[in-house]
């Protein structure tokens, strides 16, 4: 007899035993389900016409009664300006480029879209970008003119995301900038980089309009706020804006190319002998009171004596003739002094090491770290 085709040598039991299995589709990222995205589209897409025209009318209302920042200056930007010194038609841009000086996650292989604004509602003694944001250095733009440099940098640029840097005291002006340009084409996600002296007044504006929020502690104490950043309610504002920021967009998250697209990233930077005050802000993140031990963490040694900083000047009640009378404008001879000497140096990696190691112990677990292997440091 002649058989058609040959017997299976395999036991039917046995061969069904060895059907191919199905999977799930591979992800490239071994990250907990609740970091991951499969896909994303950015919150300004989401929102509806009627939104945006109330976002509009109340952007235009925040500048006739400055509510922005902490300060609370109450002036009408569209007559004269407070303490940021900027009015109300136009913000003051330094730089627009893509950047590639932030968290790797954050600028990706093609750059993070980065807008530097001039001036500032804080007053940092060591500011690290003090000729961008203390002397108002650079060039206007109305909201529609930097929401079309908005779209520049996503088509020319190819950024993987819209970087605002020190934006608290022209939020209104970067809302309409992003509706503009979300109307005309922009599908990156936004970075809102600020101080965290915000007030609710302006993240409520800036709700569903930015995707990531990059905001950095800087001081814990009072004292330290009053004397280094020239804001006594700083810590208590901070802590206020980032608990509002986590409760918009949550614990920040990738998709699988490694990018972040939506969430919470705190820095702090450690500065000479304020460890303690590093130690405060982390134990106060993971705390119930703060945001949780899910939130992402970057604790930077890049301080450097700058600004004010290391500047000399004339010791108070010292002249030459012993009388202890100090007059305008100097005294050839007078004794000098350094100004804000305790901070007149880089920071020790030690003191780096500290505040890490408080942030551990406090149960923070998401770091900012150099990469183990090839790739972006997740």
């Amino acid at each position: 007899m002649i058989l058609s085709k040959p017997p299976s040598l395999i036991p039917p039991l046995l061969s069904s035993r060895l059907r191919p299995i199905s999977h799930p589709p591979i992800r490239t990222l071994h990250l907990a389900p609740p970091f991951l995205l499969d896909t994303y589209t950015p919150r300004h897409q989401l929102l509806s016409p009627l939104t945006f025209a109330k976002k509009r009318s109340a952007a235009h209302a925040h500048l006739r009664h400055c509510n922005l920042c902490p300060r609370l200056c109450g002036v009408n930007r569209y007559e004269k300006t407070g303490i940021c010194l900027i009015g109300a038609q136009t913000v003051k841009v330094n730089t627009i480029a893509p950047h590639f000086g932030e968290e790797p996650f954050i600028q990706g292989h093609n750059g993070s879209g980065s807008v530097f604004f001039s001036g500032c509602n804080l007053r940092c003694v060591f500011c690290q970008n003090h000729s961008i944001a203390h002397q108002r250095s650079g060039f206007d733009l109305s909201p529609e003119e930097l929401g079309r440099w908005f779209v520049k940098l996503q088509d020319v640029g190819g950024v993987h995301n819209i970087n605002l840097v020190t934006p608290e005291h022209v939020v209104p002006q970067a809302a309409l900038a992003i509706m503009h340009a979300a109307e005309n084409g922009l599908r990156v996600p936004v970075v809102y980089n600020t101080s965290a002296f915000d007030s609710l007044a302006s993240l409520e504006l800036l709700d569903g309009l930015v995707d990531i929020y990059l905001p950095d502690f800087k001081v814990w104490s009072t004292s330290a706020s009053r004397r280094l950043l020239k804001a006594e309610d700083y810590a208590s504002a901070a802590r206020e804006s980032v608990r509002a920021m986590q409760a918009q967009v949550g614990d920040l998250c990738f998709t699988p190319d490694g990018l972040a697209k939506r969430g919470v990233l705190v820095r702090h930077l450690v500065m000479p002998g304020k460890e303690e005050e590093g130690r405060r802000i982390v134990e106060w993140l993971a705390s119930e009171e703060g945001v949780g031990r899910d939130v992402f963490v970057n604790i930077m040694e890049q301080y450097r004596p700058d600004a004010h900083v290391g500047k000399e000047r004339r010791k108070a009640g010292t002249r030459d003739d012993g009388s202890g009378v100090v007059e305008p404008g100097g005294e050839e001879g007078a004794e000098m002094e350094v100004r804000y000497g305790d901070i007149n140096r880089p920071v020790r990696l030690e003191e780096v090491r500290s505040v890490r190691k408080a942030a551990e112990a406090a149960g923070l677990w998401r770091f900012v770290d150099p990469p183990r292997h090839e790739g972006f440091a997740l």
